[in-house]
């Protein structure tokens, strides 16, 4: 694959035996993109780039004179253009946004091409400041800026497309082995000196470079010779969890007892030194590549056609210096892989063709991209988190890894149904754990939410810029997701054993509580409907007694509900109410809405308020409930008021009943009304 001098892609490893079956199929944790980008084989004739920054892949066909075509994983729609055949191309990209294009022909200059609406299409070029230096390579640090590095130094430049010239901004002056660039974190690595395992970063923003602390690469053991002992197929740069790392493939670990290779990260800060942080054991030697998918550093192995995943924010061994990861999943290979047959509607009937997977064509970038060249493909790597349920049993270890994860919260959820139940119901200490890793993130963004708020509404920001609003991530499992998805449907089991229903609820309130997170209404509700359902009043009432269901509103009116099956529950509710300090008028509005109109009812009676309550509200509420036989007794209890206060049933026009009176008649005839009492 033709490009310029590689940068920080490892070679992945190829194999032969395509027909063996490959170590650890079932539970494919890692696949590639279902909707890859095709593009035209690399071959005498076409010549294939990559630019990192931008994710396009460039089809470069007789240096451009019979067509230029660019396509990318995120822009759909390719672009295509030809342009004079000036010698063999070294380098091709375009500036962030596509606005101008750069081509390296020669070791000593960059040819450059507007692609802006009614700019003349007229080459203009640059040639290095530093004589006798011959290019590596260039990046794009942003629409209108670029990097030249030569193998003596650094050059930063301002393109004026109008002027169709460059600026040089800044330079330096530095011996240079080969380069690498990260695109997420505009950092430009240098590999200098005679062994080439110093590295020194350069830190690019808006028309401003700066030099990042220099630092060493430990090298395997003391060279033999001094010649060129690091090589870039063995340096990654990727962000993990918003910090810029350096990982070095080190073939031998410098222990004498430890065999197999390993994979070393520095954690390369804006300010201060560089330092080694994390170390993961590969535990087997041979070719390598490395991608980094959704913060996990992904390690492909060529002669087991497997791959494996690191995570450093999971627990590892602490050496006092460097944490120490095993890998976090047995190895597995990529998913099968099947391409298209293209070809007429008669030839494409044809089966697909599995794709060669871990060929030695593939080439890999960062962060998640792989590339083959032969097959003409370019596919970003996916993590499957449903697979990694059945790998990982530690549900704690589990929980932690599925967290960090951005498409997490649906498989959270599962897992959460899934050890509620059988075969795979898991203890309630686990259950437990589980709960409170999950309302640990909660919290967390409880938490950030109200700082905002706070901020926000305090008018701090006003001289300050506002705070950035935090983010809700699908880590934030709120109680909600937690009652819809799993809670409400699991006690709807009938086969699980009540007992451990009721704990599993209680369990869920005693974890919501210890974070200091409010209860919402909806979990106590279910807990008194589960204890209902099982006639467990007496623990109902000790449960209300000892204040283990919090006070609310709609507890009060589920409570009253409960009167005709649990006579005590009246009181109850009561009680509470009272110490909700709670308008009466305003408790038999909450009870009419909730359609318990017969308990709205006793509970007005309860404090003496019959006498002037609204029979036509009430009829309203028992017109809704649909409900026939409640609307008769509602109708007749207004009746015997009506004869009681006034000496007949009747309603008098004041109180606007027509309609209600005329659908009694309706449904019961008009015998059913009450007859006059007289004395």
């Amino acid at each position: 694959m033709s490009r310029e001098p590689p940068p920080g892609e490892e070679e992945a490893p190829g194999g032969e035996g395509e027909g063996r079956a490959r170590a650890g199929e079932g539970g494919c944790y890692l696949a590639l993109c279902g909707r890859p980008v095709h593009f035209e084989k690399a071959n005498p004739v076409n010549c294939v780039f990559f630019d990192e920054a931008n994710k396009q892949v460039f089809a470069v066909r007789s240096g451009g004179a019979t067509g230029v075509v660019v396509k990318g994983l995120e822009d759909r729609n390719p672009i295509s253009f030809r342009m004079e055949d000036k010698g063999e191309v070294k380098c091709i990209k375009f500036s962030l946004g596509n606005k101008i294009l750069a081509v390296q022909r020669t070791l000593k200059n960059v040819d450059f091409l507007n692609f802006i609406p009614d700019s003349p299409q007229l080459e203009y070029t640059q040639e290095c400041k530093t004589k006798n230096a011959n290019i590596l390579g260039f990046c794009w640090t942003s629409s209108t800026e670029i990097v030249f590095i030569t193998d003596q130094g650094i050059e930063f430049y301002q393109v004026l497309p109008e002027k169709r010239s460059l600026k040089l901004l800044k330079n330096q002056s530095i011996n240079v082995n080969w380069y690498m660039y990260c695109p997420e974190s505009s950092v430009i690595l240098l590999s200098t000196t005679v062994l080439g395992n110093v590295l020194q970063p350069f830190y690019f923003k808006s028309g401003t470079m700066s030099k990042l602390s220099k630092f060493e690469i430990e090298l395997p053991a003391a060279p033999k010779s001094s010649k060129l002992s690091l090589s870039e197929r063995d340096i990654a740069m990727a962000t993990i969890y918003g910090q810029l790392y350096v990982l070095y493939l080190r073939h031998h670990s410098r222990t004498s007892n430890s065999t197999g290779a390993e994979v070393v990260l520095y954690h390369l800060p804006r300010e201060g030194s560089c330092k080694k942080t994390h170390i993961l054991k590969l535990n087997r030697t041979g070719k390598f590549a490395l991608n980094v998918v959704d913060n996990l550093v992904v390690v492909h192995h060529q002669d087991t056609e497997t791959s494996v995943i690191f995570d450093i924010k999971l627990k590892g061994e602490f050496d006092g210096s460097t944490t120490i990861h095993q890998f976090v999943l047995p190895p597995r290979s990529i998913q099968p892989y099947q391409i298209p047959v293209a070809g007429p509607a008669s030839v494409t009937s044809q089966s697909p063709v599995p794709c060669k997977l871990y060929s030695s064509s593939w080439i890999v970038f960062q962060p998640d991209i792989i590339i083959s060249a032969s097959e003409g493909y370019l596919w970003s790597l996916q993590v499957k988190l449903e697979p990694v349920v059945n790998l990982l049993l530690d549900k704690g270890r589990l929980m932690d890894f599925l967290l960090q994860r951005k498409e997490c919260k649906m498989v959270i959820l599962s897992v959460c149904s899934q050890m509620l139940s059988e075969p795979e119901r898991g203890s309630l200490s686990v259950i437990a754990t589980v709960f409170d890793k999950l309302n640990h993130e909660y919290k967390k963004y409880l938490e950030a939410e109200q700082s905002y708020t706070m901020v926000v509404e305090a008018g701090l920001s006003r001289s300050n810029p506002l705070p950035k609003r935090p983010v809700r991530t699908q880590a934030v499992i709120d109680q909600s997701d937690m009652y819809t998805h799993v809670l409400s449907v699991f006690t709807e089991k009938k086969e699980e054993p009540h007992k451990f229903t009721i704990a599993v609820l209680m369990e869920y309130i005693r974890s919501l509580n210890q974070f200091q997170i409010a209860v919402q209404h909806y979990l106590y509700e279910l807990v008194i409907k589960t204890l209902v359902q099982h006639n467990l009043f007496y623990m109902l009432h000790q449960f209300l007694q000892y204040h283990v269901l919090s006070d609310s509103k709609p507890l009060a009116c589920l409570l009253l509900s409960l009167e005709s099956i649990y006579p005590p529950a009246h009181q109850l509710s009561l009680d509470m109410l009272k110490r909700l300090s709670t308008a009466n008028d305003e408790i038999v509005e909450v009870l009419l809405s909730k359609h318990q109109v017969l308990a709205a009812l006793r509970f007005i009676r309860g404090i003496g308020g019959h006498d002037s309550i609204s029979a036509r509200k009430f009829l309203d509420a028992a017109k809704q409930a649909e409900d026939d036989m409640l609307f008769y007794t509602i109708f007749r209890f207004f009746e015997q008021r009506n004869q009681r206060l006034r000496g007949n049933p009747s309603f008098t026009p004041g109180e606007h009943c027509e309609e209600h009176v005329t659908f009694f008649k309706q449904i019961f005839g008009e015998q059913a009304l009450m007859k006059p009492t007289t004395f």
